[in-house]
């Protein structure tokens, strides 16, 4: 599936089955990958509503698993409540099980998407369930996992804010890059990747990484580049991502519209896009080791949640973003990321032009993302968590 939370999957299962575990990753028929993976893969979901239910009963009893990660955020099962009472479904089947579950957003299910039979049953099933602490949202996730794996403490407040006990059964766990990495760390990654996209020696090519849908800034960033370009010829843009799997009502030409500005904005000649990449390849981690500086505006501000500001620092390429109303811990202007306003294109032009003059201030902030990933978006260090919340 094209998401972020598919990939993160996928290199997640991969990982933990590496470290000896027997992973079953239970998914929808339509969704897979067809080469050999190290683990199972139960392609017997339809669309995650509640006639899943009985097929998601019976997986899991044939299973009959000692943990389980449910990975969730409302859009991938369609906003539909039925996977919201997972904890209580497995545990009323094997009450020894421990469920871990792990939130890619702070965004739940929107039962008023659906029908009045289908309210019916959710009032149904909360009721089964024990209606006390029954989230409208979020069902039982909150109050019968075991424990619950957060990827930013924004979205950690934002939860403990259903409820309190949240904070005291969460660990914070950022997502590493979802992508396969280069292993040329040096001049010669650099020189393959831009030869492969063809870049000069004497360019300065700024990247965006990430699948790109509304909110992740891509429309103010081509706006800052068509500025730059007016003063900087030798300045280039790569947009490293895919349009997102999702459907966006507001905006339904969303991808159409971006596809096109740049031939609108006169920048089509400097703006590359690489949008198709092999998830098994390691071409996304050879671009980002042929780019000057990372480029993510992103309209809430940077969070810890951003999987793509992980795959930049992993290479420490310079990452310039922009500072929402709660900047956490984490980031540190002008040390490991260079911080703009969001949605404003001249505030964005502004930090990429200082980047351009500053090579000082790049060096340091290429050291400040290498430290930002070690300490923050190691996969070792999140595989390690992610066990020991399954183990508990």
């Amino acid at each position: 599936m094209r998401a972020g939370e598919a990939d993160h999957v996928l290199h997640l299962c991969r990982r933990l089955a590496h470290e000896g575990l027997d992973v079953h990753l239970v998914t929808t028929r339509t969704n897979g990958v067809s080469d050999p993976l190290p683990f199972k893969v139960h392609p017997v979901i339809h669309d995650w509503s509640w006639n899943d239910l009985w097929r998601l009963q019976r997986t899991v009893k044939r299973v009959s698993p000692h943990a389980v990660l449910l990975y969730y955020i409302g859009w991938i099962y369609n906003y539909h409540p039925m996977i919201t009472f997972a904890p209580t479904l497995a545990k009323t089947l094997n009450p020894s099980v421990r469920f871990v579950t792990q939130f890619a957003n702070a965004e739940g299910a929107e039962p008023l998407r659906f029908s009045v039979a289908s309210r019916l049953v959710r009032k149904a099933m909360s009721h089964w369930a024990g209606d006390n602490h029954v989230d409208y949202s979020f069902g039982t996730l909150l109050r019968d996992s075991d424990q619950l794996i957060v990827f930013s403490d924004v979205h950690r407040s934002r939860l403990a804010e259903r409820l309190t006990e949240v904070n005291h059964k969460s660990v914070l766990i950022p997502p590493p890059p979802i992508m396969i990495m280069s292993s040329e760390n040096n001049g010669a990654g650099r020189h393959r990747g831009r030869a492969r996209l063809g870049i000069s020696p004497g360019d300065f090519l700024f990247v965006y990484f990430g699948y790109v849908y509304p909110g992740k800034g891509v429309e103010t960033l081509l706006k800052a580049f068509q500025t730059i370009v007016k003063k900087r010829t030798h300045a280039r843009l790569l947009i490293l991502g895919r349009f997102i799997a999702k459907s966006f009502p507001d905006r339904p030409r969303y991808a159409e519209e971006i596809s096109a500005l740049p031939k609108h904005l006169g920048i089509d000649h400097k703006v590359i896009w690489f949008g198709e990449y092999a998830w098994d390849s390691d071409q996304a981690s050879s671009c980002l080791r042929a780019a000057d500086a990372c480029v993510l505006p992103v309209e809430i501000g940077i969070q810890l949640n951003n999987s793509s500001l992980a795959g930049a620092a992993a290479h420490g390429v310079p990452i310039i973003t922009t500072r929402g109303n709660v900047l956490e811990k984490a980031f540190v202007d002008r040390e490991n990321v260079l911080l703009c306003l969001p949605g404003n294109a001249e505030s964005l032009a502004d930090g990429m032009e200082t980047l351009m003059d500053g090579p000082e201030l790049a060096l340091r902030l290429k050291r400040g993302a290498l430290q930002l990933y070690e300490d923050w978006f190691s996969w070792s260090k999140a595989t390690d968590c992610t066990l020991a919340a399954l183990k508990g």
